[in-house]
């Protein structure tokens, strides 16, 4: 007969949790979420405390990233719900896994407005209204079962965030479960697109003369997929900001993540075929509104209302994109096609085109991002933010041999997403450096979390280039023909910042001190920060390096 233990609800749908091997959970404990913490020591489960639950949601994020794992993030009720739901934005625009856990109102005082603490008009809603979906629960029984079912969403279509909602008598209660009913379950292997599709899509690649590949952040977990039939093919792959490194970025048929840079995209917009692994070609990747491609397009794509999103699509493979790939490949295989095409020529003549035009586009950004990359070690994680020095210059001109080795949010676009989530990278990932390149007012929006980084115990090194506050928007009002307002901002002293934290800081003014410093950030470990003045910085004479 199965075991039948007593445990509070809060108990079993953290138990649940760990049985999908979720060891590390993040959030900040309240006076109503306490049930929720009790049983973390006895599952050997790690409780990372932010300072802020927006950034317990990105730092879930980052070991998300790493992991492959939901990122589990732990919220009181009402502001500390609220204060998540950014990073629950983020998640569902970059289409990641996450679950949150908050109390509710008891059952039976739903919209009473009585005054409660915490009292929310309609926290539910809320969060519904953000994430993929939200669910109050009413037994125990449902709440284990909205955990397996948010298991299953992960596992067999587009990963997005959910919402646990447990009343807060409820939370509290005694909750007879069966031990059987809190192990992880097996799901529907991923789906499978129609062989005919399958056939039509392989004999199309293998006539075409000039096929690219455009690998979006659902072509993350086949990387190995990719890389054979882009070589197969000869095909240059050119990738969005979340699938940065799918194809190691080293290789002679990359072209990077530089699908917002017209030579990038008008090599895949000019392709007579091109395939398109896990992407919904958004404006916030192409900087564009829509490609426009000219040849014929494929698309591989979990879901079939994502197939001809902002660009039709002349063969659809609904399906997971390594089961689609590997389909394709054994077709290929089957067809006994042609010796690959040689696109390492003109792989990397785009690639240079690329780098040319991010200089001509912000010069200060590309020059100075490059030699941040050349100080950086091999297989560092390097997490960014909406910062320029990320998406005008690092992001284009780093390259990374692995996907996720970039954190970033290129649809949500928000502030203080990179410290917190560089954090929750290395929790997830300590056999690589973990690093974040962020501007100075981006900086502002997180660095609450340089305490979290100390207290945890973590390496972490953080380059803040400061370039006076917020230079995009200073830009865009000058462009508006608006004065500089609001803009223009006071810099604290940010090594003395970083110390008063109970880390390290130092000053780098040339590319020499940023290397030494760098060097002795890895040395020395814990929380690091290198202040670069990007107006002082001494830059190599002529600006980029090739």
């Amino acid at each position: 007969m199965e075991t039948v233990r007593q445990r509070t609800t809060g108990w079993v749908i953290i138990e649940t949790l760990h049985h999908y091997g979720i060891d590390t959970v993040f959030g900040i404990p309240g006076t109503h979420n306490l049930e929720f913490y009790r049983p973390l020591d006895a599952l050997g489960i790690r409780a990372v405390t932010s300072r802020h639950e927006q950034g317990a949601g990105y730092a879930a994020d980052g070991w998300s990233l790493q992991t492959g794992k939901p990122g589990v993030v732990i919220t009181t009720s009402g502001p500390g719900l609220l204060n998540a739901l950014s990073a629950a934005g983020t998640a569902y625009c970059e289409s990641r896994p996450m679950i949150l856990l908050s109390p509710g109102p008891a059952r039976g005082a739903e919209f009473a407005d009585v005054g409660t603490l915490h009292e929310t008009k309609d926290q539910l809603g809320a969060a519904s209204a953000i994430v993929e979906w939200g669910r109050r629960v009413r037994t125990a029984e449902e709440a284990v079962e909205a955990v397996h079912d948010a298991f299953e969403l992960f596992a067999t279509t587009r990963p997005r965030p959910v919402y646990i909602e447990v009343p807060l008598d409820l939370l509290e209660e005694t909750a007879e479960v069966a031990d059987g009913a809190l192990r992880a379950r097996a799901f529907a292997p991923a789906a499978r697109p129609d062989p005919a599709a399958v056939a039509e899509a392989a004999a199309l690649l293998a006539s075409a003369q000039d096929p690219v590949v455009l690998a979006g952040g659902g072509s993350r977990a086949a990387a190995a997929e990719l890389r054979a039939l882009a070589e197969r093919l000869g095909a240059p792959v050119v990738t969005t900001g979340n699938a940065k490194g799918v194809l190691d970025e080293h290789h002679p048929l990359a072209l990077g993540a530089n699908l917002r840079l017209p030579a990038a995209r008008n090599r895949a917009r000019d392709a007579d075929v091109l395939l398109v692994v896990g992407s919904k070609l958004g404006e916030a990747e192409l900087w564009v509104e829509r490609l426009e491609a000219r040849g014929s397009v494929i698309r591989i794509d979990l879901l079939a209302s994502q197939i001809d999103k902002n660009q039709p699509a002349r063969i659809g493979l609904v399906g997971d994109a390594r089961v689609a790939l590997a389909a394709i490949l054994d077709e290929l295989a089957a067809l006994g096609s042609a010796s690959p095409r040689d696109g390492a020529p003109g792989a990397a003549r785009t690639r240079a085109a690329a780098r040319a035009e991010c200089a001509e586009l912000s010069p200060e950004n590309t020059a100075l991002a490059e030699v941040i990359a050349a100080a950086l070690p091999e297989r560092a994680i390097v997490s960014t933010d909406s910062s320029q020095i990320a998406y005008w210059g690092l992001l284009n001109v780093l390259r990374v041999s692995e996907p996720n080795s970039t954190p970033y949010m290129t649809t949500y676009a928000t502030l203080g997403y990179g410290l917190p989530a560089a954090l929750g990278s290395r929790i997830a990932r300590p056999d690589r450096p973990s690093f974040v390149v962020i501007g100075d007012g981006a900086l502002m929006f997180s660095m609450n979390e340089f305490i979290t980084v100390v207290e945890q115990r973590e390496d972490v090194t953080v380059i803040v280039v400061d370039n006076g506050g917020y230079a995009e928007i200073k830009q865009n009002e000058a462009d508006a023909g608006i004065a500089p307002i609001g803009v223009d901002l006071v810099q604290p002293d940010w090594p003395a910042v970083a110390t008063a934290f109970g880390g390290t800081g130092r000053r780098a003014g040339a590319p020499g001190e940023l290397a030494a410093a760098v060097d002795a950030a890895l040395r020395e470990g814990g929380l690091q920060l290198i202040h670069i003045d990007q107006a002082g910085f001494e830059l190599p004479e002529g600006g980029a390096t090739a």
